[in-house]
């Protein structure tokens, strides 16, 4: 199969690159981002014979079929490595059914207990592939510093996926105040010689501009590249490379319902995602277009709201709103990147797209035309979930089918039962409960979010409230990577300003002291 190219989501950037120039690039020259010039049209015999196949298997053979520019035979080794004993469950992504309505798909079995896993995982591989074989060709590449901004879980995965990757350094920014007790220590635990973590005073909007900012300043580039000879790349979900993998478990989890009988072939499946930055919902969008029977994408948003607004409305307001701390905070986002893409892929028109992006930065509110409205519409369907009633979700669920979801995964619940029609609706479920241990405790007792603890627990630590969740409910069990935290030193305790100089001044001093 050729090899598919990709343009940039604000036409600016001629370079035209294949999926291996696009995983090391992360971001488009110009500020866009990259999609693919064309996604293939899988059958239906397609998508359900993916039920015969392990979970490598099909991650491979999405790959190939989306054009990946490697022979089948790497892509098949890469993807065993990828999903391997690394993960706790045989499925790797495996879809459960938590009442008759509702599918649930696990998406935290592997090493950081997140969804990011999934693509983190997979796509450390494919970077360090694509040095190899540009260096085996004789081409002079330099190393790089993957640049990451998190709202939680990114980091982590982004931290466990290149740890001690060869010609690779990765420095993590994340919200100083802004992630959860056990976010937080997994990311300034984090074992590796080639990593650097960094608290940011402000939210995660802040910490992602600046980021974006030391990306697009080109003194800053020219002074890694010429000092040190390091040039940057990301691991955010702009990286294509992170999306790509996502597909996957939407195709996944279809043929799996197919093959156990919970839907027909060819019957359309609703899915619910929660969402921040776009990246995750964006992914079964692409899954659809590529032939997977999706039918309504329903956007769960928390108390963060702006998506939602955007798709009742076809305006993105964020001129005057104000953040919100939420229990689920990797979807504690107000400029959700990935949004780019699909206003790109509903248009089609460059010029549009950075007009919006224009007057998103300058303004804070860009309003979309009828038509792409309308094509919205058409896809998507969007709600929200207020703080307290997140976590009442939590213990509703629990009470009625026994199953414990985190706050991330109760959004969505919530507004999947909310808006669930016809047909089967599946429930993407993003975190293992045990890394928010602290409202999953508040969410049992009935605590509202903004209450404190009661006094008997008050001085407890995240990771104690985890052995209290644990004892309330029978079969709740602490994954083994976050249980070892504990006794893990903290290797990362600095913070700085949520700016453009902060982020670069921290880089720069770094490099200066681990070279």
């Amino acid at each position: 199969m050729d090899a598919v190219h990709y343009h940039d989501t604000r036409g600016l950037d001629p370079s035209h690159p294949t999926f291996s120039e696009v995983v090391i690039k992360g971001i488009a020259r110009g500020g866009g981002l990259y999609v693919p010039d064309s996604v293939p049209a899988l059958a239906l015999t397609d998508v359900v014979d993916l039920a015969r196949l392990t979970y490598p298997e099909r991650a491979a053979r999405i790959f190939e079929l989306c054009g990946v520019d490697l022979p089948a035979e790497r892509i098949s080794a890469l993807m065993t490595h990828a999903f391997g004993d690394n993960f706790d469950h045989p499925e790797v992504a495996p879809v459960v059914q938590v009442s008759p309505e509702m599918h649930v798909l696990e998406l935290w079995h592997g090493p950081t207990s997140a969804f990011k896993d999934m693509a983190l995982q997979c796509m450390p591989h494919f970077f360090s592939e694509a040095i190899a074989v540009r260096r085996a060709a004789g081409e002079a590449v330099p190393d790089y510093l993957v640049l990451v901004a998190t709202s939680g879980d990114t980091g982590k995965a982004a931290l466990e996926g290149f740890a001690d990757r060869e010609s690779t350094r990765i420095a993590v920014f994340f919200p100083a105040d802004g992630v959860s007790d056990i976010q937080r220590k997994q990311m300034v635990t984090q074992r590796g010689g080639n990593v650097a973590v960094f608290g940011v005073k402000g939210n995660f909007d802040d910490c992602q501009n600046a980021v974006k900012a030391a990306f697009n300043d080109p003194g800053f580039n020219t002074q890694l590249r010429d000092g040190t000879g390091v040039e940057l790349s990301s691991a955010n979900s702009i990286n294509w490379g992170r999306l790509l993998p996502q597909i996957v478990y939407y195709a996944s989890a279809y043929a799996d319902l197919a093959a156990n009988g919970a839907l027909g072939p060819g019957e359309p499946l609703d899915v619910c995602v929660p969402t921040g930055n776009f990246g995750n919902i964006l992914a079964a969008y692409y899954a659809k277009r590529m032939g997977v029977p999706l039918g309504r994408l329903v956007c769960a948003s928390n108390e963060n709201n702006v998506l939602a607004d955007f798709i009742g409305s076809g305006v993105y307001d964020i001129a005057g709103r104000e953040f919100v701390t939420t229990p689920s905070p990797s979807m504690d986002i107000l400029i959700s990147s990935n949004l780019e893409r699909l206003l790109y892929e509903l248009c089609r028109d460059p010029e549009r797209v950075r007009g919006w992006m224009a007057d998103l930065s300058a303004t804070g509110i860009f309003r979309v035309d009828d038509d792409t409205f309308a094509a919205l519409r058409e896809l998507f369907v969007a709600d929200y979930v207020s703080n307290d009633r997140s976590l009442y979700v939590i213990n509703e669920v629990l009470d009625k089918s026994g199953y414990l979801l985190d706050p991330h995964s109760a959004v969505a619940w919530d507004v999947a039962e909310r808006l669930r029609g016809d047909a089967p609706m599946l429930v993407v479920s993003t975190a293992h409960w045990a890394k928010f241990g602290a409202d999953v405790y508040k969410a049992l007792h009935r605590i509202p979010y903004d209450a404190p603890l009661p006094p008997g627990v008050s001085h407890l630590s995240g990771f104690d409230l985890l052995e209290a969740v644990e004892r309330l409910v029978p079969g709740a069990t602490i994954p083994k990577q976050l249980a070892e935290l504990v006794g893990l030193p903290e290797r990362f305790t600095k913070s700085v300003d949520g700016t453009r100089e902060g982020i670069e001044g921290a880089i720069l001093e770094w490099i200066d002291g681990s070279a």
